[in-house]
């Protein structure tokens, strides 16, 4: 599914935290967004995902524009979205966390609470589980995995949506060395099985330059530069504004 975004705007009293931003993802790309702190990375995906209602400009998914439309229902459009702090249930276990996901999905809200879930919600948790490898801990409560698994949880409760274009906000934040790349070979690997339209936040430079196709880079609110990693890695802008 193709994104496009044209004119995006946002201002908090007088700053400009996302400043006339026109980007376009294609469909089955995988994309980083960088950019120093402050950059406006957090409140794009914001307007993205319908956190935040724009001053102006327009959101496009495969050509409509969605941004009137509120987060659920870009949700049901097919936008997911994993948060740089894992959310989750943090008393329910993997397995209950991402069968909520799913019954909350097909419009099964009334059934939460009852003792058996509708059918095929299970299944689908499992399938789940097994993209992005939780399958070992599925009967643990969320609030005591490790800080990985718990991103990965909220990855898979984003997963469980079956969104098609999915925003991945820091998947790598506060992870050892190890554990960093585990993780992003993880994110690879959805984006290859699954085909979708990926687009990642994330401050670890030799990742981003590792697998991402394609490089945007804000700066101030405003696009700085874009172009494959070799292009970004060599841009003197981007070396200036970092």
């Amino acid at each position: 599914m193709k994104l496009e975004i044209r004119n995006l705007t946002k201002a908090f009293g007088g700053l400009k935290a996302v400043d006339d931003v026109s980007l376009a993802f294609p469909s089955g790309s995988l994309s980083a967004v960088i950019g120093p702190n402050g950059a406006g990375k957090s409140t794009f995906f914001n307007l993205i995902s319908g956190a935040f209602p724009p001053d102006q400009g327009q959101v496009l998914l495969d050509g409509q524009d969605i941004v009137r439309l509120s987060r659920s229902e870009r949700m049901h459009r097919g936008i997911g979205r994993a948060f740089q702090v894992a959310s989750c249930f943090p008393t329910m276990t993997v397995v209950e966390n991402l069968m909520a996901a799913v019954t909350a999905h097909i419009g099964q809200w009334g059934n939460l609470t009852h003792r058996f879930p509708p059918p095929g919600v299970r299944e689908r948790a499992e399938e789940v589980m097994e993209l992005v490898g939780l399958t070992q801990v599925p009967n643990v409560e969320a609030a005591i995995l490790s800080h990985g698994d718990q991103k990965l949880l909220d990855i898979a409760i984003a997963l469980a949506l079956e969104p098609r274009v999915l925003l991945l906000d820091e998947p790598t934040a506060g992870m050892g060395p190890d554990e960093r790349w585990r993780m992003i070979e993880r994110v690879r690997n959805l984006w290859e099985q699954r085909q979708l339209t990926l687009i990642f936040i994330e401050h670890d430079m030799d990742i981003v330059f590792q697998i991402a196709n394609t490089i945007r880079v804000l700066c101030y609110g405003r696009v700085l530069a874009e172009g494959t990693p070799d292009e970004i890695r060599n841009n003197k802008a981007v070396i200036e504004a970092y």
